[in-house]
């Protein structure tokens, strides 16, 4: 038996926090009888509905992508270009973990496990990003002093885990490490800015401690259960 809300979570439906709001409104059925109760438990054999939709309990994906550049990080998009999970030649519903923005390539997770989900992006998880960019001009010192210390964007503090420079070209632009373990919207090219720099390319080098290894852009492979519970292992290490 396991708690409802956990269970449309894991389903890929939602968040969990977002499944307790659709339980409390009223419109999650358990065997046909609306449930308004957040301790409600379930059992396999129990027949859930969301919003008029039957939940669908299949086996939990898993996916490493190699995002290519301009496309979408979404399930679907209301402009009817490319998604990254049109790149996945699957039926099973399935959704990216966090955001990659249209120009950013790189290591990118899909899935349907909704718990899965919010391990690997819940800041509590503090599982690592490591992005490489190029700026439109070489780095300071005193700037990447100042990312480790923190800057404010959107009113909030973020500060780089670790970041170093790793070349400087001729043309005056330079290549530079950042590791961070959240994921806010924009927040690699809003640190940078925020200490004065443009990111003319960014990728996303490693998640935990998957990379994107012969992966091809726009390729993907299946993560092994291995891989899977390294995570889990990883996130409650932290």
């Amino acid at each position: 038996m396991e708690r409802l809300q956990k269970v449309i979570a894991n389903c890929g439906v939602c968040s969990r926090r977002k499944a307790e709001k659709l339980i409390v409104e009223g419109k999650v059925t358990v065997n046909g009888k609306v449930v308004r109760e957040l301790g409600t438990k379930v059992s396999e054999k129990d027949s859930i509905e969301v919003m008029g939709k039957v939940l669908e309990k299949g086996q939990p994906l898993y996916f490493l992508l190699n995002k290519p550049r301009g496309v979408i990080t979404s399930a679907h998009d209301d402009k009817n270009r490319k998604t990254v999970v049109d790149l996945i030649n699957i039926e099973e519903r399935i959704y990216p973990i966090g955001r990659l923005d249209y120009d950013t390539t790189g290591v990118l997770l899909l899935t349907n496990d909704g718990e899965f989900s919010n391990l690997m992006t819940h800041p509590s998880g503090r599982i690592e990003k490591v992005y490489v960019a190029k700026l439109n001009k070489t780095i300071q010192n005193k700037d990447l002093v100042q990312l480790k210390k923190g800057v404010f964007i959107d009113d909030y503090l973020v500060k780089a885990d670790r970041i170093k420079l790793r070349k400087t070209n001729s043309d005056g632009t330079c290549i530079v490490e950042l590791t961070i373990h959240e994921g806010r919207n924009h927040q690699v090219k809003k640190m940078f800015e925020g200490v004065g720099y443009l990111v003319d390319k960014l990728k996303r080098e490693r998640v935990g401690f998957l990379t994107t290894g012969n992966l091809k852009s726009g390729e993907y492979r299946s993560l092994t259960p291995k891989e899977v519970h390294q995570f889990y292992v990883l996130a409650k290490k932290k």
